[in-house]
C-alpha cells in the first residue's frame, strides 16, 4: 500500500489566535475561529446554519516534528501507561488529519464561525460534514 498517493485539495483554512503548536493541557473549548473556503464553495454551505455542530477534518500542518513511534503516552502523561499511536489522539501520526466535533456558530457566505476547533491558525480544510446526532452518535 505504501505505493499508493492521495491527494486532497483543501477547501478553506483556519482563522484564529492560536499561532503555534500547544501542549495537551491547552484549552480549546473556548476559541473561536472562522473556516474561510475557498469562494468556490460558498453555495456548498446551504443549509448548514440548520445544524448545531459540525465535523470539521483538516490537515495539521504544523505539528512539532517528531519522530513516529509505536507506543505513546495519552496525552503526553507519562503517569499514564502507554498505548498504540492509534489508540491516542496524538498529533505525530503519518497523516496528521485532524477530526473534531465544534459547535456551528455562524454561517456566512463562505466563512463558517465555530467554536472549540483544535486547529491552529492556517490549518488547511479538507471537509465539513454536518453532526447528526442520529446517525454520528452511539447509544447507550
Amino acid at each position: 500500500m505504501k505505493d499508493k498517493m492521495i491527494t486532497f485539495l483543501p477547501i478553506g483554512i483556519v482563522r484564529n489566535e492560536v499561532k503555534d503548536s500547544q501542549d495537551a493541557s491547552f484549552d480549546w473549548s473556548q476559541i473561536t475561529s472562522e473556516i474561510v473556503l475557498d469562494e468556490h464553495y460558498s453555495a456548498y454551505t446551504r443549509g448548514l446554519e440548520e445544524f448545531t455542530h459540525i465535523l470539521v477534518i483538516f490537515w495539521m500542518h504544523r505539528p512539532a516534528k517528531k519522530k513516529l513511534v509505536a507506543d505513546v503516552h495519552p496525552r503526553g502523561d507519562k503517569n499514564r501507561p502507554t498505548v498504540g499511536l492509534f489508540a491516542s489522539r496524538s498529533p505525530h501520526r503519518p497523516n496528521p488529519a485532524g477530526l473534531k466535533l465544534v459547535e456551528l456558530i455562524r454561517v456566512k457566505g463562505n466563512i463558517i464561525t465555530v467554536k472549540g476547533l483544535d486547529a491552529l491558525d492556517g490549518s488547511p480544510v479538507v471537509d465539513i460534514k454536518p453532526y447528526s446526532p442520529g446517525y454520528d452518535s452511539i447509544e447507550e
